[in-house]
């Protein structure tokens, strides 16, 4: 069966934006020190950097994964000395997550390593596909909001 032109473009889209995040991540690990962190772990850090004190519930459900999997990663990374647990005032049984200045750091090495790599890349296209790129970011950022419209 034929892929209609808005699957084969769906299907374009995703094969580019995987390649990217595969590269961004292997070129990044050659040059970030620390341990190697896996994905949900790495997403765990951005959801508790961006909504400090969160509950592990909360997280779970913002990562659509299941709570005893996200208590797994919790406690990976308070291991690491990425994530720190304070009991909750209002409810003495919940915890609330924070990340450490450990993890501020890194995620802003790796921020900034990336930012570096993606630009350099950027700056070597020429100035017709770099202007692509970026009249392209309008649309990307309202099929993102399509997308996340399925979650809710």
């Amino acid at each position: 069966m034929t892929p209609t032109p808005v699957e084969a473009t769906a299907q374009e889209l995703m094969a580019a934006v995987l390649g990217i995040r595969r590269v961004i991540r292997r070129r990044l690990r050659e040059e970030l020190p620390g341990p190697r962190l896996r994905g949900a772990q790495v997403e765990l850090l951005h959801l508790v950097e961006s909504e400090p004190g969160i509950g592990v519930a909360s997280a779970a459900r913002s990562l659509h994964l299941a709570g005893n999997s996200v208590s797994t990663l919790v406690n990976q990374l308070l291991d690491a000395g990425l994530l720190r647990r304070e009991v909750d005032p209002a409810d003495r049984r919940a915890a609330r997550l924070f990340v450490t200045e450990a993890a501020v750091a890194r995620m802003s090495r790796w921020r900034e390593a990336r930012r570096r790599l993606v630009g350099d890349a950027l700056a070597r296209l020429p100035d017709d596909e770099v202007a692509a790129v970026g009249a392209a970011l309008p649309a990307l950022r309202h099929l993102l909001t399509e997308l996340a419209k399925e979650d809710e």
